[in-house]
């Protein structure tokens, strides 16, 4: 079995649709997939709408975004109902904050001579978007040459450390992992980053999250070695998936996987 549990669709910040993505996966090989947009569901049932007639099982997902000392911390769930009051009310939130986000961004950016309007990054995100994201905003600033390119963009006006960089800030990650659990589902810690876990971890335990992603793309061995082995210690469940946005980036859908039996516990907690 072959799975990517990390993926993203139109319904965020992805470029293809939630149809697109499924016939991606089926071209490669994928059996298991999860869409995971930022803070909404939006994608899951046309996705699972045609998955059935390619022989792709469609998770349902979300990655929940939160905010811990200015630095974003993203929770993802799985197995959870797609239709939970709860999750449909925070995506009504997201989208209202993602874009008022996205205009502190922009405000941010012409103090430093970079000119750009909201209506910019609603034009390059296209009529499909659901929430407005850094990549819709990324793809505008390279359309108005500001940028040789969405990586360029990160690396140099957007990214984390960036003096144009504005969090979320809807919920701290305990709040992301009560919200998924309301809704029925499994909390994971996503890309959990490497000198947060010590600290951070004890707390999203006591609030219920049930494992991290250990298996992702970028993930150097030693990394993946030492959250396996956080896992075993702490009885958390192991995920993993490719975080994939756009086949711009370069890889194909397919071309990073992870097989059944690395995340076995999990696909049992979701009764797979």
């Amino acid at each position: 079995m072959r799975l990517d549990l990390h993926i993203h669709t139109t319904a965020s910040d992805g470029s293809w649709s939630p149809e697109a993505v499924v016939r991606g996966a089926a071209k490669g090989g994928l059996d298991v997939i999860s869409i995971t947009d930022h803070d909404t569901t939006a994608g899951f049932e046309r996705a699972n709408a045609l998955a059935c007639d390619l022989n792709v099982q469609v998770v349902p997902g979300i990655e929940v975004s939160t905010t811990v000392e200015g630095r974003d911390i993203h929770v993802l769930g799985y197995f959870f109902d797609p239709n939970s009051q709860e999750l449909l009310e925070h995506a009504k939130r997201a989208l209202a904050r993602r874009e008022e986000r996205m205009r502190e961004m922009i405000g941010l950016l012409a103090e430093q001579g970079i000119d750009l309007s909201f209506e910019q990054v609603e034009e390059a995100a296209g009529p499909d978007r659901g929430v407005i994201g850094r990549p819709h905003l990324a793809k505008a600033l390279v359309e108005a040459g500001h940028a040789a390119s969405v990586p360029e963009t990160f690396i140099r006006l957007i990214g984390d450390d960036s003096p144009a960089f504005v969090p979320v800030d809807m919920l701290e990650p305990a709040g992301a992992v009560e919200l998924i659990l309301a809704a029925g589902g499994v909390p994971i810690w996503a890309h959990p980053p490497g000198d947060l876990v010590d600290s951070l971890l004890p707390s999203l335990v006591r609030a219920g999250l049930r494992g991290l992603e250990v298996y992702r793309p970028r993930n150097k061995r030693a990394h993946v070695l030492r959250y396996e082995a956080i896992c075993r210690t702490s009885q958390l469940l192991m995920s993993g998936g490719s975080d994939w946005h756009t086949p711009d980036a370069g890889p194909e859908l397919g071309d990073f996987h992870i097989k059944g039996d690395e995340i076995a516990d999990l696909l049992e907690a979701g009764g797979i």
